[in-house]
């Protein structure tokens, strides 16, 4: 059962009782493909979206090599980075992006299944494309978290599919024989003259949230430094920031791998790239302290599967270093979440600029 990876820490993510860098499902893949993984070269095994490093660093323990990675979150590349180093230092993997270099020529694919079906849809589509034709897929996750049409899915990008007996509420869908491989290609939608650009697994997919759309009806004017569109998603406030003020220069940030590849794809759609700057970045960590003025935030409330309110806080906590005196972050929330309190204690002083049925914009200046 893999005793070696109780010592897995989620660090740089949120880190709390509860809060698990390895579950039953990794362990479950782990197991599954133990024989597969076995006869698999070095450069064969590749390993998608392992949230904290346990299903690489559980494949190199095992003697797996030139491992490659690709995990969606930049949190979740330094974590198998730390986890790597203090628990398997000979380990031999290299992160990469969703791309043909990731899976090709793989016979071993690890893989824990995302929530999102286009998501799936997109990995399945990449692996089916590039994979070695006699290619095995290992897909695992939380019982909770599945569904059947998961297995349409597979059934859809490969010839066979097998599921194991659950375990622990886990299961895993072995896929094999490639079929009718694709690139993933990002879904458009017009909302209001705006076109919304979408890969599998980005928030909200392509279109509008009510909390975003919230704070669009109430967007301040950016100032003299760029406004960062922290948390961005599909890049919706960046892009509309740059369409409202011509002069405007935009940082569009986001750890997520998906949600960057589609804000840089609603910027080009709007014809905005050459003023949005988009990064992947954990927070705002690349951003040099003070150097802001305005920062427009709808905080997640999600990590991983996990429901959590220590994510938000941390996130104020950056913006107010990032943000100089007297700038301004202006936060969306789910009003039953009562942030203005932690809001000016981290920020500053707070004002209520709008409220619907759900949702509390507020904007808060830096002391």
């Amino acid at each position: 059962m893999h005793p070696e990876l109780d010592r897995l820490r989620r660090r740089p993510d949120v880190e709390a009782p509860g809060l698990l860098a390895v579950d039953a499902a990794d362990r479950l893949i782990l197991d599954a493909s133990l024989d597969a993984r076995r006869t698999a070269g070095a450069g064969q095994l590749c390993v998608i979206d392992d949230a904290y490093g346990a299903l690489t660093v559980g494949s190199a323990l095992a003697g797996a090599e030139q491992i490659r990675v690709h995990q969606d979150a930049v949190t979740g590349e330094r974590s198998l980075a730390a986890n790597a180093a203090e628990l398997a230092p000979s380990a031999s993997y290299r992160s990469l992006s969703l791309s043909r270099e990731l899976v090709h020529g793989a016979t071993v694919v690890l893989l824990r299944l995302p929530r999102s079906l286009e998501r799936l849809n997109d990995l399945a589509g990449i692996i089916a494309a590039y994979a070695d034709p006699d290619v095995t897929v290992f897909a695992g996750g939380r019982i909770k978290h599945m569904s059947v049409a998961m297995n349409d899915v597979l059934s859809r990008r490969f010839a066979r599919l097998d599921i194991t007996h659950a375990r622990q509420k886990s299961r895993v869908l072995i896929a094999r024989a490639p079929r009718d491989g694709a690139d993933p290609s990002p879904r458009r939608a017009l909302h209001d003259g705006l076109t919304v650009c979408a890969y599998g697994g980005a928030f909200a997919g392509a279109s509008i949230d009510v909390g975003t759309r919230l704070l669009l009806s109430h967007l301040p004017t950016p100032r003299e430094t760029p406004a960062i569109d922290m948390a961005c998603g599909t890049g919706i406030v960046a892009a509309t920031w740059a369409n409202r003020f011509p002069e405007a220069r935009v940082i569009a940030s986001d750890q997520s791998a998906v949600a960057v590849a589609s804000a840089w794809e609603t910027a080009a759609a709007n014809g905005v790239a050459d003023r949005v700057q988009v990064m992947r970045d954990d927070m705002l960590g690349s951003q040099p302290d003070a150097s802001a003025d305005l920062i427009a935030l709808n905080p997640p409330f999600h990590s991983g599967a996990a429901v959590t309110d220590r994510i938000a806080p941390r996130m104020f906590a950056d913006a107010a270093r990032v943000l100089m005196p007297g700038g301004e972050l202006w936060t969306v929330w789910n009003s039953h979440l009562g942030y203005r309190a932690a809001l000016e204690r981290t920020v500053g002083p707070t004002r209520q600029v709008a409220r619907n049925a759900k949702f509390t914009l507020t904007a808060s200046t830096r002391r």
